[in-house]
């Protein structure tokens, strides 16, 4: 869970993950979900946010049933797809979520 402070503080990260998602014209659901795994995951260092938001993109979209390939959701935030496929699992696992098997 987070709290209002921290939207406020990720306030441009928030937007890169927006600008992203528009990229990849993701529906509503998957992007409130992106926002809170994002905010409830949140890293404190800088350079680990750009990685942050494109895990919470993929996963959102796992979750909400919109889902976007590793290589696009990657392409739109600016990492690799290796970094999204390093970091969604353990991601959802930190929000208290369980990944998928397949």
């Amino acid at each position: 869970m987070y709290r209002a402070s921290d939207r406020v503080r990720n306030e441009r990260w928030l937007a890169a993950l927006g600008r992203a998602a528009d990229d990849l014209d993701m529906g509503s659901d998957a992007r409130s979900t992106a926002e809170d795994l994002f905010l409830s995951t949140a890293p404190d260092a800088e350079r680990s946010k750009p990685a942050a938001i494109a895990a919470s993109l993929y996963a959102g979209g796992l979750i909400a049933g919109d889902r976007r390939s590793q290589g696009a959701v990657a392409e739109a935030v600016g990492v690799t797809r290796l970094t999204v496929q390093k970091r969604w699992k353990p991601l959802l696992e930190t929000a208290g979520l369980e990944p998928p098997t397949w």
